[in-house]
């Protein structure tokens, strides 16, 4: 096909992003709009998002004396040291301390703090929120649970909050479903999942904090499973129903999975733990009613140098097919996936493998990509992920935590923190038969209004061409790169590290997004193709949010890794932009990365979107199809 008329090239140079930012040159035209955006719907969000935000007042709980038959040992907390919050109570990092001595970052106004509110993303009306908690479908809805603090915007007091969906997409918020209430779990009702029983029952087990602080685990029902919005749950009397065996410390044991049966009728859980300081374990329980159990000799699997395992998951995939499998499937046509959220880098890996039912004993099909040195979820902000099989349509749906990167003051002086993944179905990738695909539920197509197409734009060696789509902060993006070698391609070692702004012979290229007119805040998603000195050709997929914001006590990072590429394919990204939250998965899924950003001058209208060719190298050609999203709406039931 012939390339786009020569208009496309006469835009600034992205080198110019290296130093002071310049315009960008004119946008250019419209290949192919689909639908016109009503103008009136357009301004009526623009005003809503220009509402006041509501600051919350923070407030730390107080601690309920009660007894507790399990010793613990007392940990010692530095003050001085601003340590984040959390850590001192036997869980991982949940916030980040200022680096500045009055708290003061930047000077936020509430216009920018309510732009960051996500529009389809889930989260709550206000407060703190981290991990997802026993996700399940139950009478023609969706339950999500997750951990949330009803009394401020950092973390303490952890609540089990709860939402409902008939489509993942659009949720209520329900009344809290546990608060911590009991001896076994007075300082915190922790991380949990959910097991359907073949009678129809649901047991949840959860981690809860004693009063002494030993992590036990508890087990919860529903008190009317014949309720479809299942707002009432009984504790069971018997709590805790594990303590921590010989060997485990009492704050190193938590975050119990979902059953699966065994071939003996048996069910099985996985805890994560770990075993001299620096073993990541997952261990291994049987039951036959939920409230007894057995310890099993051994670990399901141990990696060294790993630390400690949170949020351990274990399920099924198929190696071929398009569906999910139940938690106990099993079988010749099947793998399982053992995934665990590492507490020392707060990174979630996963490995693929096999399960020996009769042993009880996981081996990884690559040794050298075991859990916590191989591959990750998300290579971007993202933690505590959980899954859960979905009997309605025959899936396995994926959750993920997208934690903040701003400090706690910001997120006191703007009343919430932290956002829920879009949900991700999840299969195993029968092409290159070495990883997961991840993508967003089709559900998500919901929200889509307008579209527009481009196709075939001719992006130069380092140029910058902004798509004139209106206003870019709910975006649904397809983009595909073609490249045209036009010099010598030279022998690279180049990664993700290097960013955007690092030029290469064959990139980077690709989108920028959260961008304003002048490209003074900007976050470029992009490839980056390297001809490696091992004579092979790797492709990175990347996120750099080191200009995504001129507020300077955030965490700003490169993000990324390699993807596989295999021969006759295009490179290929779709980007989910939600105001704070963009979400990027390259060729169908096989590399996933989520960035957290707050811009100060890329917000409402002033959002836009751009392409860009840093190479040196190599011509690309850029076929795009770009949809508006509308909003979720999320809001409480009416009761």
């Amino acid at each position: 096909m012939d390339y786009p008329t020569s208009e496309y090239n006469e835009h600034a140079p992205y080198t110019s992003l290296r130093g002071q930012p310049s315009t960008a040159g004119p946008p250019i035209k419209l290949r192919r709009p689909l639908k016109v955006f009503s103008v009136t719907f357009a301004s009526f969000i623009f005003l809503l998002s220009l509402v006041t935000l509501i600051i919350n007042q923070s407030q730390e709980p107080l601690p309920t004396p009660n007894k507790n038959p399990s010793p613990s040992t007392p940990k010692a907390t530095s003050f001085a040291k601003r340590e984040p919050r959390g850590v001192a109570e036997g869980v991982s990092a949940k916030s980040n301390p200022s680096f500045f001595s009055d708290g003061v970052s930047y000077n936020w106004t509430n216009a920018m703090f309510y732009w960051q509110r996500t529009a389809y993303h889930f989260q709550p009306e206000r407060n703190w929120m981290n991990d997802p908690d026993g996700p399940l479908f139950h009478m023609g809805w969706y339950h999500l649970f997750y951990q949330y603090n009803p009394d401020s915007a950092v973390w303490g007091n952890i609540t089990w909050g709860h939402a409902v969906s008939r489509d993942l997409i659009h949720w209520f918020h329900l009344p809290f479903a546990m608060v911590p209430d009991q001896w076994y779990d007075i300082n915190g009702v922790w991380t949990g999942s959910a097991t359907l029983l073949p009678d129809g029952q649901i047991v949840m087990l959860y981690t809860g904090d004693t009063i002494d602080s030993v992590q036990v685990q508890n087990l919860a029902y529903p008190a009317n499973l014949s309720d479809p919005l299942l707002i009432d749950w009984i504790k069971y009397p018997g709590n805790p129903v594990l303590v921590p065996p010989p060997g485990i410390e009492t704050d190193e044991f938590r975050d119990p999975t979902t059953g699966w049966l065994g071939p003996d009728g048996k069910w099985r859980i996985t805890i994560g733990s770990r075993v001299n300081e620096t073993i990541g374990v997952s261990l291994v329980y049987q039951t036959t009613n939920f409230t007894t159990y057995e310890l099993l000799e051994g670990f399901l699997h141990a990696v060294p140098g790993t630390g400690m395992w949170e949020c351990v998951d274990f399920y099924p995939v198929a190696i071929n097919g398009s569906l999910g499998l139940d938690t106990s499937a099993n079988g010749p046509d099947t793998k399982h996936v053992l995934k665990a959220s590492l507490d020392d880098t707060k990174i979630d890996h996963y490995a693929l493998g096999t399960y020996d039912p009769v042993t009880d004993r996981w081996t990884p099909d690559n040794p050298k990509e075991d859990v916590g040195i191989g591959l990750r979820v998300d290579y971007g902000r993202y933690y505590a992920s959980k899954t859960f099989y979905d009997q309605q349509k025959k899936r396995r749906i994926l959750w993920g935590w997208i934690n903040e990167t701003d400090t706690e003051e910001d997120d006191l002086e703007k009343g919430w923190a932290s956002v829920q993944t879009i949900p991700r179905a999840v299969l195993f990738d029968n092409k290159t038969g070495t990883n997961l695909l991840q993508w967003p539920v089709e559900e998500i197509e919901s929200l889509r209004l307008n579209s527009t197409d481009f196709e075939e734009i001719l992006i130069g060696p380092g140029s910058v061409v902004p798509l004139d789509i209106g206003v870019a902060t709910q975006l649904d993006i397809f983009a595909e790169f073609e490249t045209e070698l036009i010099s010598d391609s030279a022998v690279e070692e180049y990664d993700c590290s290097g960013g955007a702004v690092d030029r290469s012979s064959l990139g980077p290229f690709g989108i920028l997004v959260i961008a304003d007119q002048t490209l003074s805040e900007l976050t470029p998603v992009f490839f980056r193709p390297v001809n490696s000195t091992d004579g092979t050709l790797k492709t990175y997929f990347c996120a750099d949010e080191t200009r995504s914001s001129k507020a300077p006590d955030v965490f700003k990072q490169v993000y990324g890794s390699t993807v596989p590429v295999l021969e006759g394919e295009k490179l290929g990204m779709r980007v989910l932009v939600d105001h704070s939250i963009v979400e990027s998965f390259a060729q169908g899924g096989r590399t996933v990365m989520t960035s957290r950003i707050y811009p100060t001058e890329a917000i409402y209208g002033a959002a836009r979107l751009f392409l860009f060719n840093n190479a040196t190298s190599v011509n690309v050609k850029a076929t795009l199809k770009i949809w508006q999203l509308n909003s979720a709406f999320i809001r409480p039931f009416p009761l």
